[in-house]
């Protein structure tokens, strides 16, 4: 009989998939296998940010009919591996058949809206104002830049994107920290990265304590916002981590129903983005 080898999970950075330096690992029973997974260290996360802010400001400048592109062929890619997200939710998730592809069906159907989404921000979101004056203002929307995400237990695969989509289709670079319980499902959507047009070091995926990397995501002054999934005391930590550096942090409620259509709206936007606003001078 031949023998069944394992699949190694590792991290997600810069478009690779190197091992956690500290050589730890979590198990995840799935399927009644046990698999060690990653779990990265705070060095690990600033790796990880390090590699977004390199590739963010070329996100950023590239148009948003691109990124659009990019994030369709990310939906594509997912597609072709719709039976593989299927058994990563099920594994540990124990949840029926049916409901893992309810999910996966739903996470696809989110990229592609906001593949949607990218050329319509800034129509949407900007405005020309009016001013009591002889001079003409106009509100842009810029990315906040590099933008930590902490994933949700609840709709592992789904609750990432929902959180992550948003940041992207606007221009950021993201730091994705997935679910702590049901890591699985990021780590197939980490694969359906490199196979995308995703450019390295634009979304990066790890796996491990949220407990032991929240805290650090709060205190690190290279990631400019943070939108997590969380509840209770480590809410409260996260907001009370970044009151030394004053970035962005935006709390969602980890139970939350993410097939609603408040998170393809344009309020999902908010705490990853920037409104600048320039006056001209209106000519005679």
């Amino acid at each position: 009989m031949p023998a069944t080898v394992t699949k190694t999970w590792k991290l997600f950075i810069g478009g690779a998939f190197p091992r956690t330096e500290s050589g730890r690992t979590i198990k995840a029973v799935a399927g009644g296998t046990v698999h060690h997974l990653c779990k990265a260290s705070r060095k690990d996360l600033r790796d990880a940010v390090e590699s977004a802010r390199a590739a963010q400001v070329k996100w950023a400048a590239s148009t948003a009919y691109l990124r659009g592109q990019v994030l369709h062929r990310l939906a594509e890619m997912m597609q072709a591996r719709h039976g593989e997200f299927v058994d990563a939710i099920r594994a540990t998730a124990r949840i029926t058949p049916r409901k893992a592809r309810d999910e996966v069906d739903a996470a696809i159907e989110h990229v592609v809206c906001f593949a949607g989404w990218t050329d319509k921000i800034a129509i949407v979101l900007g405005s020309q104002n009016p001013v009591a004056g002889p001079f003409y203002t106009f509100s842009g929307i810029e990315p906040t830049g590099v933008v930590a995400v902490l994933a949700p237990d609840a709709s592992p695969l789904l609750g990432a994107l929902a959180l992550a989509c948003p940041a992207l289709a606007a221009g950021n670079a993201v730091v994705l920290v997935a679910s702590e319980r049901h890591p699985i499902p990021a780590l197939v959507l980490a694969e359906a990265f490199a196979t995308s047009d995703l450019p390295g070091g634009v979304c990066n995926v790890l796996t491990g304590d949220h407990g032991e990397l929240a805290p650090a995501m709060a205190g690190h002054r290279d990631i400019d916002a943070i939108v997590a999934a969380a509840s209770g005391k480590r809410a409260t930590a996260l907001k009370e981590g970044v009151a030394e550096n004053m970035k962005r942090v935006q709390v969602v409620d980890p139970d939350s129903d993410f097939t609603d259509a408040r998170w393809r709206s344009p309020a999902v936007f908010r705490g990853v983005t920037e409104c600048k606003t320039v006056w001209m001078p209106a000519m005679a």
